[in-house]
């Protein structure tokens, strides 16, 4: 039989999902799972390497078979997954030796501190692009060895392994055989040079972390290595990108300038800037887009940490709503927040204020105040965080962004884009198809396979769903963003004045 689809593992913060793409590169069946969220002290976030795997798992069994698929009909498997998260197991027996630190965890706080007290982040930026935040892997591996007894006695006889989701999800995928990453997870990791494109002594020294744990550094677009035991055929592993920059390349934002946003836990802007890196003046980051064969493609990147976990809030902390879908009816009995401000900085504030002891600060309550105003500020945070991006995207490129491209769970709320595109002033475009992260992983798969002939023929795929134009006056947008601003100079304030 002849074979049909790619197979997608989106690997993502708060659920593992499984999606069947054919070859018009549209959805044919989905399956996704919830996993626990693990709280052990404020600020500290982990998950069960154990659990992301059996949902994974589950989760691709699942779609082939609501899809009504054979394994044999797989051409091959694309992964995307969260970011910087940190999982270290035993090479022997392959169990992790601590839970999942996620990539919101804060608990390396104090040590990036440190870090930029004796003057490293002037070098940690000019290697990795990055700034020396908690965001990133490479601290959260050092807390492992430093606070697991016999983690470092281990490392240094080599028996333990580093990896960030991806690399996690490809170890047992092939049964412990392949120990790999590809050049856009690697460069998340604050130890990879994205110059030399190789991990870099240098840091392993500055972190001490051995070289022996972290995985093989390769394309996006390749072989890794094939299945076993999970499916009744063996099938290729043959495309890995961080979730962001998988969306990217499932956007078609194959071309330098090309921008685009993702609304998921967090929010993602991320602009295409070629196939050289661009030093960000307004604290952005410079980062590894993909690889295809011997070409790199950079990005600039804007994080937001919180922004669809902001509803989940909502929902888990305050609850205000039962359910997440329930937000957007609440936020609807309001015309506008009247004033109300909610910096949802749960886990710091991101771009471009890096600010990672800010806490979520709500500004402007009155008597008047209801759960249909907090909810509409919440909803209008998202919106606003990516203002602040793209503006410092625009400083950066010299570009005058005219069209965002938009994808993720929170796009379906077209009153939340249409809010966006009020306050950019831009034009925001929705796809037809919005899970563009999965998408993205499918066609780094399907193009190392055959299974695409190239860019030309993708790139036809990508289709408007539609397009939400500016429906306010710019002096009225001023005024909005001007009260956002100074609701982020009170949470700012709040934090430094201790």
């Amino acid at each position: 039989m002849k074979r049909t689809c790619i197979l997608a593992l989106d690997q993502g913060t708060t659920s593992s999902r499984a999606i069947v793409f054919d070859k018009n590169g549209l959805p044919v069946a989905s399956a996704q799972r919830e996993f626990k969220q693990i709280f052990p002290s404020p600020g500290w976030v982990e998950h069960d390497p154990e659990e992301i795997w059996a949902t994974q798992a589950g989760v691709a069994v699942e779609a082939l078979t609501i899809a009504g698929i054979e394994s044999r009909d797989v051409v091959a498997i694309g992964i995307t997954n969260q970011r910087e998260t940190v999982v270290v197991w035993d090479r022997i027996t392959g169990k992790p030796l601590y839970n999942a630190i996620v990539w919101q965890d804060r608990r390396t706080s104090g040590y990036c501190d440190l870090l930029r007290k004796e003057g490293h982040e002037k070098t940690v930026t000019e290697k990795t692009g990055l700034i020396i935040d908690a965001y990133f892997s490479a601290t959260k591996i050092r807390w492992i060895l430093d606070n697991v007894a016999g983690a470092r006695e281990m490392a240094r006889r080599g028996e333990l392994a580093f990896g960030t989701v991806d690399s996690w999800l490809v170890w047992k995928l092939t049964g412990g055989r392949t120990h790999t990453t590809d050049v856009s997870n690697a460069s998340r990791t604050m130890l990879f040079n994205i110059h030399t494109m190789a991990w870099d002594d240098d840091l392993l020294r500055l972190f001490d972390i051995p070289g022996n744990m972290l995985p093989e550094v390769r394309s996006s677009s390749e072989v890794y290595g094939f299945t076993t035991g999970l499916f009744s055929v063996s099938l290729p592993v043959a495309g890995i990108a961080g979730d962001q920059q998988a969306a990217l390349f499932g956007q078609m934002c194959v071309d330098p300038g090309m921008i685009k946003n993702t609304y998921g836990t967090g929010c993602f802007m991320m602009m295409n800037t070629g196939t050289r890196p661009t030093e960000s003046k307004s604290r952005l980051l410079t980062t590894v887009a993909w690889k295809l064969g011997e070409e790199t493609v950079y990005a600039l990147e804007g994080s937001i940490f919180i922004a669809g976990a902001v509803v989940q809030w909502l929902r888990d902390g305050l609850g205000i709503i039962r359910q997440s879908s329930d937000v957007e009816v609440l936020a609807s009995q309001v015309s506008s927040s009247e004033g109300v401000y909610f910096v949802p900085a749960f886990a710091g504030l991101g771009a471009p204020y890096w600010n990672q002891h800010a806490r979520g600060t709500v500004t402007g309550l009155t008597r008047g105040s209801t759960a249909a105003h907090i909810a509409r500020a919440a909803l209008d945070s998202i919106a606003y965080q990516t203002l602040d991006v793209l503006h410092a995207m625009k400083n950066d490129s010299g570009i005058n962004i005219r069209e965002l491209r938009v994808d993720g769970g929170a796009t379906v709320n077209s009153s939340l884009m249409q809010f966006q595109a009020d306050l950019l002033q831009a034009a925001v475009v929705r796809p037809k198809i919005t899970e563009t992260t999965a998408l993205g992983a499918a066609y780094l798969a399907g193009l190392a396979t055959g299974f695409w002939s190239g860019l030309n023929e993708i790139g036809k795929q990508w289709q408007v769903d539609r397009t939400f134009h500016p429906g306010i006056r710019q002096d009225e947008t001023h005024a909005l963003v001007s009260g956002w601003h100074r609701a982020i100079r009170a949470a700012s304030t709040w934090a430094d004045d201790k």
